[in-house]
């Protein structure tokens, strides 16, 4: 069987994407902006929509020396035609194929924006107008695609410092969709961050709480926290780029704290309080029961000139190794036996799949392991994935799948690409005699929707 994505599905493995296809999509983490779902506003343009906020295809393009301001990124690139952007677009198309932003923006184009023919210099034009066409209308607005794409759940990532007013917005309208906030403290834990002292000014007029001092700061945290819990939020999630944790007796954070308020910490301080934050954050998730996401292992903005002259997140961001078992030790040796502790792990490391992560998340009762993020949210990636994991961790201990996505559109084209590397994974344990068809099948509603639930602690939303 020959998928419209292009992926061969043999039979045991057609039979299980077929049993599987048509399941709610869960989307515990990402990064879709609330706003959309709040107001409920057409989108402005398809280069708006498809390629400005997504780095996974305007890196591509920067790598063979299109210029980000000629796509209308950064202050230079304010003002561009979003048509002329269309046309630079669909001119490298061909730099795509093979890579899964090829299969996502196909499904995209065929499944969501029902758009016929193939994109190419010759196409441009005519391919921008239908879908500019089609987000003028009610059906593509945010709300209406939301329920099209069959969404149960969706987490944003929204700062600690986040009004929620948007989420405040959708909760009190007459849509019944489930958009969530997810907490995300790293301006206010990290010192190194661009902006932090900023925010940890912003958070002591939020609260009322005198953050100069550290048990007042802790206590403005669970503050936001309790917000965010209010707001439906069940997660946090945190940037770690390097994988180390810490347990300060007192008197030493409480020294670091007075540091990092005044600005007078240097870099090594710097690791170590955040460190011990990252320890503080789970003994609060044992306290409240959110969630403890970790994202590792990426080495931030490498390209010095674009971040000085446009910003953050330029698709600069380089995969790194990293150390979970040194990095989570002290973190796990404090709260880690805890019953109402859950810490999903996700690396841009794969090396330590096998090596780490499943043995880790065959031991601790809290740990469960990240679907593939990121540069490896492929079809390979995700089937050296089950490769590495499954045998130590088994089924159970992983987190099933989030899409981690800033393009909406591209949310049922990832995790219909997820279900088809399930259905190919499990057709080989079939063959192998690992499994069962039964059993296949179980394991395959697991990995599809029911693992993401439970992991999110979702039940009740």
């Amino acid at each position: 069987m020959t998928t419209t994505s292009g992926i061969f599905l043999p039979g045991n493995a057609a039979a299980i994407y077929e049993g599987i296809s048509d399941l709610p999509i869960v989307s515990p983490h990402g990064h879709c902006d609330p706003s959309w779902w709040a107001n409920d506003e057409a989108f402005p343009n398809p280069s708006a929509l498809l390629i400005q906020p997504d780095h996974y295809v305007f890196r591509m393009l920067f790598s063979q020396g299109v210029p980000l301001e000629k796509l209308g990124i950064g202050p230079k690139g304010q003002g561009r035609d979003p048509q002329e952007v269309f046309r630079i677009f669909a001119a490298h198309w061909h730099l795509f194929a093979a890579t899964p932003s090829r299969q996502w923006l196909d499904h995209t184009f065929r499944h969501v924006l029902n758009i016929d023919g193939s994109l190419g210099p010759d196409s441009a034009d005519q391919i921008y107008e239908q879908i500019d066409d089609k987000l003028k209308t009610d059906a593509f607005k945010p709300r209406a695609l939301f329920d099209r794409f069959n969404i149960s759940h969706l987490a944003t990532t929204d700062p600690a410092n986040a009004t929620l007013e948007d989420h405040k917005v959708i909760e009190n309208s007459d849509w019944g969709g489930c958009v969530i906030p997810t907490f995300r403290p790293d301006d206010l834990l990290n010192p190194a961050r661009v902006g932090h002292r900023a925010a940890l000014a912003e958070l002591a007029q939020m609260t009322g709480r005198d953050v100069h001092d550290y048990s007042c700061f802790l206590d403005a945290l669970r503050d936001r926290r309790l917000a965010f819990r209010k707001a439906g939020a069940t997660a946090t999630d945190h940037d770690v780029p390097v994988m180390m944790t810490h347990w300060l007796d007192r008197g030493k954070i409480e020294s670091l704290h007075c540091r990092v308020v005044d600005g007078s910490i240097d870099e090594t301080e710097a690791q170590a309080y955040y460190g011990h934050m990252l320890t503080e954050m789970a003994q609060m998730s044992v306290d409240d029961g959110m969630v403890m996401q970790i994202h590792a292992g990426s080495m931030r903005n490498t390209n010095q000139h674009l971040f000085e002259t446009i910003g953050p997140d330029m698709g600069s961001d380089i995969p790194m190794s990293t150390d979970w078992v040194g990095g989570m030790a002290s973190l796990l040796n404090r709260v880690g036996n805890e019953p109402s502790l859950r810490i999903v792990l996700f690396t841009l490391d794969e090396s330590t799949y096998a090596r780490e992560l499943a043995p880790m998340a065959g031991h601790w009762p809290c740990v469960r392991i990240g679907p593939p993020w990121w540069f490896h949210d492929s079809l390979n990636g995700i089937r050296r994935y089950f490769d590495a994991v499954v045998e130590t961790a088994g089924y159970h201990n992983l987190a099933g799948f989030n899409d981690d996505t800033r393009a909406f559109l591209s949310i049922p084209a990832r995790h219909d690409l997820w279900r088809r590397g399930v259905a190919l994974h499990l057709a080989d344990q079939i063959d192998l005699g690992i499994l069962s068809k039964p059993e296949a099948a179980e394991v395959a509603q697991l990995l599809a929707h029911d693992l993401a639930i439970k992991t999110y602690r979702l039940e009740s939303s």
